[in-house]
């Protein structure tokens, strides 16, 4: 890796209120100098819930591409930017890399992982066998006006992605999946779809779906509409055929053209 110099100007995408402490906690054993800024956009996050703000923060900034794969962080630097102790910047941290985000780098802090097309292909696999199944099932089972329920969760997608921000487009897409599984009763199956989902919007090493561009959003969001309308209408043909279509292309390109 080619450190590159920190600049005072840079930031994550969030930027946590600082506490009565003041100053950042100084960690021994972890450098705090020649990392890459991640990325210069510090809107301001309120005090409470510190650290599901920051893992919020730190997922945003993942999806945005500005902690860039194969690049180390310290906890110190990014509490820094935060605007609180390294502490709670290390335990979301410590979140990320049980979500296969990041890894632990002895006395340096954490690395994003670097990923390939094929290990994002064979989650498009993997998602597609648990929920293409479940979609089928709740497809003859839901009634319609159940669906209809969903309707704005969809458009929000909608609105979301012709924003052109992929974070927000990333959290609106897994709310609307998280939606229509929780259909099936079964919060161990929404548990493990979301998790694979998650990492499935990970940045690639040299792009995928963080280089993708509004006008891909927003084919992304109106896949979600055609596919709640053909539910709504009981058309199992057209369900089936947007399900597969949806996985089969995200595994071809792996991740490339589709977010699922």
């Amino acid at each position: 890796m080619t450190p590159s110099t920190d600049t005072s100007g840079g930031g994550p995408v969030r930027q946590v209120a600082q506490g009565s402490a003041g100053q950042a906690e100084a960690v021994r054993g972890e450098h705090t100098h020649g990392e890459p800024a991640p990325g210069r956009h510090r809107p301001v996050v309120q005090r409470a819930s510190v650290r599901g703000q920051i893992v919020d923060a730190l997922r945003a900034a993942l999806v945005a591409g500005e902690l860039r794969p194969g690049e180390v962080y310290s906890a110190p630097v990014l509490g820094e930017r935060f605007g609180v102790s390294a502490t709670p910047v290390r335990e979301a941290m410590q979140q990320l890399a049980l979500e296969g985000a990041v890894e632990v780098v002895p006395n340096r802090g954490f690395r994003v992982v670097e990923r390939g097309i094929r290990e994002l292909a064979e989650l498009a696999e993997v998602r597609a066998l648990i929920e293409v199944p479940v979609m089928l099932r709740l497809a003859r089972t839901v009634p319609a006006e159940r669906w209809a329920e969903l309707r704005s969760l969809a458009e929000a997608t909608v609105r979301a992605a012709s924003s052109g921000c992929r974070a927000t487009y990333a959290d609106s897409d897994r709310v609307f999946h998280r939606a229509v599984l929780s259909l099936c009763g079964n919060e161990q199956l929404v548990q493990i779809a979301e998790d694979l989902h998650r990492r499935a919007q990970w940045p690639l090493v040299g792009g995928g779906p963080s280089a993708r561009g509004r006008a891909d959003l927003v084919a992304d969001a109106h896949e979600h509409t055609a596919l709640l309308d053909a539910l709504i209408a009981r058309d199992l043909d057209v369900v089936r055929e947007l399900v597969a279509e949806h996985f089969a292309g995200a595994a071809a390109a792996g991740g490339g053209a589709r977010s699922a």
